[in-house]
């Protein structure tokens, strides 16, 4: 099996939903704006999907896949399924008390997270708790799909897991386009769609593992050494595989006491998560089990697969980055500016974006480089490490806002410096530990891709331009310019690459074998 191979598996299905994705919200910028009832959703929405990113994508994945993994190679598969179905009995269990509860308290809950909905705009928060209580299903759904697309993902089967979100989207696409006026308001519509969504695609993955041959049983939970040890590795994961999502919490509360800006920061970050959800949690969701599975006889190995998805990760991110922060605010203007969004909101949405683009390679880092610390089973060192980028933000967020007098935009720059601090700390212990030893390859390549970057910026920067009649013309026009723009910088990026050979051909269809 190679790692890239498994990444593109995953990147494909991630590309499918993220594009699915960006039409749901273009469809929400022209039905609802960035003002007003949309605002409550997107706190409503973002109340369980970041407990699903926490489990899915962070702390559960992080402890669950190498034990579940370990039993598998070692104990046989009746072995691994019988820890399998007490961990799942436990998860069903826990989140269906922390759900009822969290239903009955939801006001206060939401006092945490919007408090300033409750303070400057007491109908959006009523709003926003009615919305939140029909979303809240999704985070149960979330995590028993979360366990399963684990079980998957550790007999290599990517797929079914990485297409599940596209249900999701669909869904509510379909909804704003044909029900949204059956409603009290489409938001309203997007709420019980996203409460549906969770149901189906708990239904899709548990087929997925059928026919893998994976079936869960509800057991009466037991609390053996091995559920203890998942539940200790897991506790500080919370922290450690969520902290976007804390610090990106963090601004969620801070832009609800300022009208409009938990719009632009939450399209904002659509538009950055796309390369992050690409690039960073394809190939760090390829790569836990690999490296838990090499661990266990190969440590050498294990740093060449570390190198390379390294490698690989900043190959893909940093022409990213710098197309987000030259051409922001093109690409707002044609995904988002119609209907309801002003251009003022685009202006906004768009400075927002180039801010997060300057951290969006520190996000990718922590996605790549949490599973050295994941497959050792080693979360508490990248939870501490969490909590001081957390602590960063936390400070810098509303310092950078008020006082500072920066407004808005302190809340993406003060989430891009903890990122960066989050990753300087991860590199640093796993270089100090030995576990991570950066090659002469990597040394060498890291710098020509980031000039490839620059040279494919200099360029897009004139040429969005001339073409910025089209870019802010007809949707036609629009889609045609920023191809056009997009595919050429693509173009003079993968050139500028081979011209410093900081990759070849033949080196990507090899790269990232796994050992056998």
């Amino acid at each position: 099996m190679k790692l890239l191979r498994s990444t593109a598996i995953v990147a494909f299905w991630t590309l499918a939903s993220r594009i699915l994705g960006f039409v749901r919200d273009i469809l929400l910028a022209h039905y609802l704006g960035a003002v007003g009832v949309i605002e409550a959703f997107i706190v409503a929405f973002r109340f369980p999907n970041m407990f699903r990113r926490l489990v899915a994508e962070g702390a559960f994945a992080a402890a669950f896949v190498p034990m579940f993994s370990k039993r598998l190679e070692q104990d046989g598969r009746r072995e691994a399924m019988l820890f399998a179905d007490r961990v799942f009995s436990l998860l069903v269990i826990v989140l269906a008390i922390f759900t009822v509860i969290v239903e009955i308290f939801m006001p206060q809950a939401l006092l945490v997270v919007a408090p300033g909905f409750h303070a400057e705009r007491p109908e959006l928060f009523d709003t926003a708790v009615l919305l939140t209580r029909l979303t809240l299903p999704y985070l149960l759904c979330m995590a028993i799909v979360a366990m399963m697309s684990g079980m998957l993902n550790s007999s290599y089967r990517f797929a079914a897991a990485a297409a599940a979100p596209i249900l999701l989207n669909v869904l509510l696409i379909l909804g704003l386009l044909f029900a949204r006026d059956m409603f009290e308001t489409p938001a309203h519509m997007l709420a019980w769609g996203v409460a549906i969504a969770g149901i189906g695609q708990y239904v899709w993955l548990a087929w997925a593992c059928r026919r893998a041959g994976i079936g869960l049983r509800l057991r009466w939970p037991e609390f053996t050494p091995a559920v203890k040890q998942l539940l200790k590795l897991m506790v500080p994961g919370l922290i450690a595989g969520g902290v976007t999502q804390i610090n990106i919490l963090v601004g969620t509360i801070i832009g609800t006491f300022l009208t409009g800006v938990v719009s632009y920061i939450h399209y904002a970050d659509r538009v950055y998560q796309f390369p992050l959800g690409l690039v960073g949690i394809a190939i760090g969701t390829a790569l836990l089990p690999e490296l838990s599975r090499t661990l266990q006889s190969d440590e050498a190995s294990a740093n060449r697969v570390q190198n390379r998805a390294i490698e690989l990760s900043m190959l893909l991110t940093l022409p990213a980055t710098a197309a987000l922060i030259v051409i922001a605010l093109p690409l707002v203007t044609v995904m988002f500016q119609y209907g309801k969004f002003t251009p003022d909101a685009a202006a906004a949405t768009a400075w927002a974006l180039a801010v997060f683009a300057t951290g969006l390679p520190a996000f990718v880092l922590i996605k790549v480089l949490s599973p050295g610390f994941f497959a050792r089973q080693d979360t508490r060192r990248p939870m501490i490490y969490a909590v001081v980028s957390m602590i960063a933000n936390m400070g810098l967020s509303p310092l950078l806002v008020w006082p500072l007098g920066v407004g808005y935009l302190g809340i993406p720059i003060a989430t891009s410096i903890a990122a960066w601090i989050n990753t300087g700390l991860l590199i640093w212990f796993l270089v100090q530990r030995g576990h991570l030893t950066l090659d002469s390859r990597l040394l060498a390549r890291l710098p020509r891709f980031a000039f490839a970057a620059l040279v494919m910026a200099g360029l897009l920067w004139p040429a969005a331009d001339a073409l910025w009649p089209w870019l802010s013309g007809e949707v036609w026009q629009r889609v045609l310019a920023i191809l056009a723009v997009v595919i050429g910088g693509g173009a003079v990026y993968a050139a500028a690459c081979l011209l410093l050979r900081a990759a070849t051909i033949g080196e990507m269809k090899a790269m990232l074998r796994r050992s056998e």
